[in-house]
């Protein structure tokens, strides 16, 4: 019954890690504040604090996107992809925004394609990567738990009956248990 419990609760926390990894993920874009190609929205953006502009799009198609009013700071395409789907539809990360300063700046992106912008956390793939090792490791703990648990609980129960079944076995020599003491007839 101890082994089951402590296999279910490591298992358990395992999936509540991978679900709350999987959901920041998802939450890094900011689709409630999306706009459409073309248009443009504010954002606050803090100082040396670096941000992504993710695009909704089908297929692959050439993205612009502009700050005017950011006079120092930086706008660069990442070396590496990261998509997110969030119900039907896939944010894909396309540029990274460092502004000089802090402020409400106004973004405005085009697409060659019908698209929608937002902007969202950069994705954090070192973390991702050690919620989801911990994950496999609390799998693997509950399941080296359970065994363990289990075998120990079985050789104690055997030992336990073999000592009772010891007790029960007349002795070799002397009276049988239950026999008046004294000399044999």
């Amino acid at each position: 019954m101890i082994a089951a419990v402590l296999a279910l609760v490591l298992a358990s926390s395992g999936v509540a890690v991978i679900v709350v990894t999987a959901k920041g993920a998802v939450d890094s874009v900011d689709s409630d504040r999306s706009f459409p190609s073309g248009g443009s929205r504010e954002f606050s953006l803090t100082e040396g604090e670096t941000k992504a502009i993710y695009v909704s799009q089908s297929g692959k198609g050439r993205v612009d996107c502009k700050i005017p009013e950011m006079q120092s700071g930086e706008m660069t395409r990442p070396d590496s992809s990261f998509q997110v789907t969030a119900g039907s539809r896939t944010w894909e990360r396309v540029l990274e925004v460092k502004p000089g300063s802090s402020g409400v700046y106004s973004l405005t992106c085009t697409s060659e394609r019908p698209a929608d912008f937002a902007v969202g956390d950069t994705p954090q793939v070192g973390a991702t990567v050690g919620a989801i090792f911990g994950a496999i490791v609390l799998f693997f703990a509950a399941l080296a738990s359970g065994v363990a648990i289990t075998v120990v609980t079985a050789i104690r129960r055997s030992r336990h009956r073999r000592r009772l079944t010891l007790a029960a076995i007349p002795p070799q020599w002397g009276p049988a248990p239950g026999s008046p003491p004294g000399p044999l007839p």
